[in-house]
């Protein structure tokens, strides 16, 4: 016998009333990294990552860091130091970041004074007419016979369109880019071609990244920051005191 079609229909209603429904698996749990990244806007997971704290986080900007809570509420500036071998972690970090920031630069674009023989290599951000900057060229011979290879980086501290960003233009569009910085810093006027060097903002970008306050700001092998000048037997002593164990000369 045929069901009238109402009838039909309460029947299949009813029917499946009767089937047990089926729980839906929950949407799979974010990783704190995830979480974190998901509630500061232009971080990824990827900059997040465990600090030596329990519950605690470290996020990366460039070469800043910052650390925030476990459940992306709190966020914590400042450093973290190891009270048992007085280390200072939070800096041992941002040396790290500046090495790799700094390998990924063209050596090219810089302007390089070295010895035939050096033991190590210093990264100095530089303005054409600081006075400390100017000081630190003139002894650049005395830096060199120390073993110590200088690279430039353009940081005209006045910023993109000033008189001094333009100089900087000059040196690194000169064919003679060291003896162009030379004449620069002794006040000298430069003619050189416009040839947009972007390697200027490159470096100005990497120096503000860095935190930079002043020229000259000097970088070591290790990626720490020294901020301001140094003499050159002190620069040597202070190296030589720091430097990683079995470092040898370099050609």
């Amino acid at each position: 016998m045929l069901l009238p079609t109402r009838l039909f229909a309460v029947v299949l209603a009813t029917l499946a009333a009767a089937v047990p429904a089926v729980a839906a698996d929950p949407p799979p749990a974010l990783s704190p990294q995830a979480a974190i990244a998901g509630s500061i806007p232009g971080v990824s997971p990827e900059q997040v990552s465990p600090s030596p704290i329990a519950g605690l986080y470290e996020v990366r900007l460039g070469s800043k860091i910052a650390y925030v809570s476990g459940d992306g509420r709190y966020l914590l500036q400042g450093e973290i130091i190891d009270l048992t071998t007085d280390e200072n972690l939070t800096e041992a970090r941002r040396e790290g970041l500046r090495r790799a920031v700094l390998a990924t630069v063209d050596e090219g674009s810089m302007i390089v004074f070295a010895p035939a023989r050096y033991t190590d290599t210093i990264t100095v951000f530089t303005d054409v007419d600081c006075g400390y900057c100017r000081k630190l060229h003139r002894q650049v011979a005395e830096y060199n016979a120390r073993g110590i290879r200088v690279r430039y980086m353009a940081f005209p501290r006045s910023g993109p369109g000033t008189a001094s960003w333009k100089e900087a233009e000059k040196v690194w569009c000169s064919a003679d880019r060291r003896t162009a910085l030379t004449k620069a810093k002794l006040g000298e006027k430069l003619t050189a071609p416009d040839c947009k060097p972007t390697m200027i903002a490159q470096h100005f970008n990497i120096g503000r990244d860095f935190g930079l306050q002043g020229t000259p700001a000097i970088v070591l092998e290790s990626g720490e920051l020294i901020g301001g000048y140094l003499e050159p037997a002190e620069l040597a002593k202070y190296i030589a005191e720091t430097r990683a164990p079995g470092k040898v000369s370099m050609r």
